[in-house]
């Protein structure tokens, strides 16, 4: 292939992208009339921490043309838009994983959704195992770095252009926000902790072996989701805040087998503490 014909290709699939995006955009304005200021992507077992926002309105996801949907337990398919600590928020419920069958770019999207709507904030949370032996089950975890053990960006494919230098420089989780939503956890009596997070491909939980080799690289946690949308947050200049709910060892690391249900026990258990967290950390984004 020449490389006339590859970037006329790539030109084509921006194209194409930029009208999907529009399409979805203009769906939602259908429904909401503001826009939002942050946006809350929310993991397994934790979408009903959109119940803490008041003044909703909810958008079924079914509705917004080329919005993946999700085929996990404990992810609804929803959008929440609604009034949090005086800040106009958008709860994303219903998270994609890049293990069940869409490309990157797709995972991502919600995150390009959010951005075009307004959103210039982001806080992602997840379940995820502790690999950390201090870490016990509960144990709320301020991420401040990742590894991308599945190697796929969204910057990656048909259309991307390449990070500029700025970006590479930029933290991907602020530091400020970070310190912020620690003193709002050490407010409410919380233990919270600083970690890495490793992002692995899934589904399946990983080996005793790739625990002990990711405990080598330095992850303190493992999931299956969080860094794609995160990636296309850092490129798109939003402000991030990552924060894990450690919900069962890794594999290894304790006795039994590990499954989702123990996941989405241990998140209910925690709701109540998580939903004051997001709260103050709502309430201290902007200060």
């Amino acid at each position: 292939m020449s490389r006339s014909t590859a970037a006329a290709l790539r030109s084509d699939a921006t194209v194409h992208d930029a009208e999907d995006l529009d399409a979805a955009v203009a769906a939602v304005r259908d429904q909401v009339g503001w826009a939002p200021e942050m946006a809350l992507i929310l993991g397994s077992g934790l979408g009903r921490l959109a119940e803490a926002a008041h003044d909703t309105t909810v958008v079924s996801t079914t509705d917004i043309p080329h919005y993946p949907t999700s085929t996990v337990e404990g992810h609804s398919g929803t959008l929440v838009f609604g009034t949090l600590e005086a800040s106009r928020v958008v709860f994303v419920q219903g998270r994609v994983h890049l293990y069940e069958g869409y490309p990157v770019q797709q995972v991502a999207m919600p995150v390009r959704l959010v951005h075009a709507l307004g959103a210039d904030r982001m806080l992602v949370t997840n379940s995820a195992g502790g690999i950390n032996r201090t870490f016990e089950p509960g144990t709320l975890m301020f991420i401040t770095g990742h590894l991308n053990m599945a190697f796929a960006s969204p910057g990656v494919g048909a259309g991307a252009e390449p990070a500029r230098a700025h970006e590479n420089a930029a933290a991907f989780y602020d530091p400020a926000w970070t310190t912020r939503a620690e003193q709002v956890a050490v407010d409410l009596g919380l233990e919270a902790r600083r970690g890495t997070y490793a992002w692995t491909l899934g589904p399946n939980y990983e080996t005793k072996a790739e625990v002990r080799a990711l405990e080598h690289l330095g992850a303190d946690a493992v999931g299956m989701s969080t860094v794609p949308e995160v990636l296309q947050a850092h490129r798109l200049g939003m402000t991030v805040l990552g924060l894990s709910t450690i919900t069962n060892p890794a594999a290894g690391l304790a006795a039994g087998a590990l499954d989702h249900d123990e996941v989405l026990e241990v998140s209910e258990r925690v709701r109540g503490d998580l939903m004051e967290l997001v709260r103050g950390i709502v309430r201290v984004a902007d200060e």
